[in-house]
Order: C-alpha cells, then structure tokens, then sequence
C-alpha cells in the first residue's frame, strides 16, 4: 500500500472526529429547546455533557490500550456502531435520568473510540508534517460547529429536539461505518522520529513507568487545566450570547465561527509548531485563551462576540492537537494509544468541570459571570504548568 494512502487516513479521521464530536457538542444546541420541552433544569441537561467527558475521558484510555494491541479499525467500527444507537435511544427517553445515561454514558463512550485511536494511527503514518498531519484530523472538531451544530438548529425548527436528535443518529451511521472500512494499520513502520523513539526504547519504558514519569504528569496537569478552562464557555456561549440579547440562530452564528476559527487555528499552529518547536507554540496559546475567556465579560454586542470567537476559537482549537505531538515525542509509537488515551482521560475530567459548574452558576446568579472569571483563571494555571514541561527528549539526546 502507498504511502500517498496517509492522506486517506487524514481524512477518514478528519471525517470521524467532526461526525462524532459534533454530534456530542450539539448537546449545547439542544440545551435550551429541550429545557422549555420537557421542564428538566439546565444543571441537568448538563450534566449529560460532564458525564460524556468523564465516560469519554475512561473510554478513551480503554480504546487507546485496545488500539496498541489489535488497531484502529475494530475500535473506530465499534465506536460509528455505538454512537448512533445511543443517539437513537437519546431521542425517545422520557425522563432525565434515562437521557443523562443514554446520552450521557452511551454516547460519551462511543466519541471517545476516534479521538486518541485516530490520533495515534496518524502519527504512525507521518515521519514529517506530523504535527500538521495530526491538526488536521484534529480539524474534524473545529468542522464540526460549522455543519453539524446548524444542522441540529435547523432541524430543531423545522421539527423538534427528538427528531433532530435521531436523525443526527442515523446520519452518524451512514457516514462512520463507511469510513471506519477505510482505516488501515500503515504497510510497514513510519520512518519515526530516531530521537524520540530512542528515548522511549533506550529505557525500556512501560505504560506503568511512562504514566509516573514528570513529562507525562505536567503533559496531563496541562492538558487537565486547558480544557477545564475552555470547556465551559464553549459549552455555554450560545445560552450567554442569548442572554445577552442575540437571537438564536445568531447565537448559533458564534459557535460556529468559533469552529471555523479552530480549524484555522489547527492548521497555523500545526505549521508553526512544526517550525518553532511546539512547547513555546502551546504556552503562548494556552496564554491568548485565558485572555480571551474573560474578555467575553465585556461583550454585549453581536460584532464583538465574532470577534471574540475567531480568537477563541483559533487558539484552543490550535492548542489541542499539540498535546499529541508531545506525547508523541516525550514516549514514541509503541505505546502511544495507551499514554495518549491516558492523558485524554484526565483532559476530559477538566472538559467535564465546564458544562456542570456554568449549569450551577447560572441557576444560582442567572448569570455567567462567574463562569467566565472562573474558567480565564484556570487558564493562567495551565500556563503556568505549561512552563514547567521538561525538555524533549531530542534536546536530552545532544552530545555534549
């Protein structure tokens, strides 16, 4: 098989990664329809999003583990199968705790079958451009609030929150099994990166020693607090720009140009980590993001959440592909599914702290001021953990 077929990997993952985590962020598109349908409280709804974190974030570690030892196609077939049903079975619940496990569980283990799985099977095709390589599959997510976010509201207007519900199912369906057919283990093994490899061989490291090694604890502390940062204001910006007065589908508008800022930002931090290094690369994003996080207490009008959302969305869209890289390079290919399953476990406990803490805020103080406050300064801690990463192995590796 051609080499030329990674670009086919690329895109198959780019194509999973939008489809399935699109359908589960759609749940912010189905917050506020849902809450006047069936009177169940915002704090409950959400919670379905913090379970799909903490499920994801397990599942994730579980499939990257299955990924090291059988490949990526049985797990990403397992996960396109799963993750229409549970989307099917979401849609005719008729209570809140049903849906929280239907939606919550279900459909929060079948997303995390593509992400790390993915992920690792592109770094095993790529030598070079890798991290552009993997920004790229990464840039399903920041696709996915350009299509299947307006395809939920359209839906939902034209119908009801059920309906759109299952039909994303059944969409979710047609498109991850084909695509799931396309993933191949590569022919033979990708010219890795000598330095990074032998940093991993030379000492022989396990999955036990890697996951008590400093590299791997301040890789996951940063990845923890980046995403316990941005997960509640993604998650919760089409309610605030509402409450600030925008109409819905305007609202909608900010998060999908927030998508549209992440792919961008995918791609120009893929290139410049590729460049500059991607350390420097990630603390200068991780920096700009808190920022702009409590830059949004000050936005009223619909123009400056556009403006807002390019920034935001560019740069934590770009950070997140970056934390692959380095584990990439900090432990090698052998055991990446299971190291990079682990550390987007402990990602997805930060993505679950957002949507439940911005529910709670809002219920109590009808407001989500806190929530921004809160989350711009777990965003200055994940710079500062960021700092501290040790060097990279092919820095350990000079003569001296």
């Amino acid at each position: 098989m051609s080499l030329s077929y990674r670009w086919v990997i690329v895109a198959a993952g780019a194509l999973m990664t939008c489809v399935a985590l699109g359908a589960m962020f759609s749940l912010a598109i189905f917050l506020e329809p849902m809450t006047l349908d069936t009177d169940w409280s915002r704090a409950g709804i959400s919670s379905a999003m913090t379970l799909n974190f903490l499920v994801m974030g397990l599942g994730g570690f579980a499939w990257g583990a299955i990924y090291d030892r059988y490949g990526a196609r049985i797990v990403v077939m397992t996960g396109a199968v799963l993750l229409g049903l549970a989307l099917v079975l979401a849609s005719r619940t008729g209570s809140l705790l049903v849906f929280q496990i239907t939606y919550g569980v279900l459909v929060g283990l079948a997303a995390s079958a593509f992400f790390a799985p993915m992920i690792a099977l592109t770094t095993a095709w790529f030598d070079k451009n890798r991290s552009l390589a993997v920004s790229l599959v990464s840039a399903g997510m920041g696709v996915a609030p350009m299509t299947i976010s307006p395809f939920a509201r359209w839906l939902i207007s034209a119908y009801d929150w059920r309906t759109a519900m299952f039909v994303i199912g059944v969409a979710a369906w047609a498109l991850l099994v084909p695509a799931a057919l396309l993933v191949r283990q590569p022919p033979k093994p990708a010219a890795d990166d000598a330095t990074s490899d032998l940093a991993a061989n030379h000492t022989g490291m396990s999955v036990r020693q890697a996951l008590r090694s400093p590299q791997f604890i301040v890789l996951a502390l940063t990845f923890f607090a980046c995403c316990a940062a941005h997960s509640g204001p993604i998650f919760h910006m089409v309610s605030y720009a509402m409450l600030c007065g925008i109409a819905p589908m305007a609202a909608v508008s900010i998060y999908s140009i927030e998508g549209l800022a992440g792919l961008g930002g995918r791609l120009l931090y893929g290139v410049l980590a590729d460049r500059l290094g991607v350390k420097p690369v990630l603390i200068t994003g991780l920096a700009i993001q808190s920022v702009v996080i409590a830059a949004y207490l000050a936005v009223s009008e619909l123009g400056q959440f556009y403006t807002l959302a390019i920034i935001f969305g560019a740069t934590y869209g770009g950070v997140m592909p970056l934390y692959a890289v380095l584990a990439r390079e900090y432990f090698g290919q052998r055991i990446l599914g299971t190291v990079f399953g682990a550390v987007t476990m402990l990602s997805s406990i930060g993505m679950a702290f957002g949507p439940l803490a911005g529910g709670m805020v809002f219920d109590a103080y009808a407001s989500y001021s806190w929530l921004f406050i809160g989350s711009a300064l777990v965003g200055l801690g994940a710079v500062a953990v960021a700092i501290a990463f040790p060097r990279l192995p092919r820095s350990e590796l000079q003569p001296a």
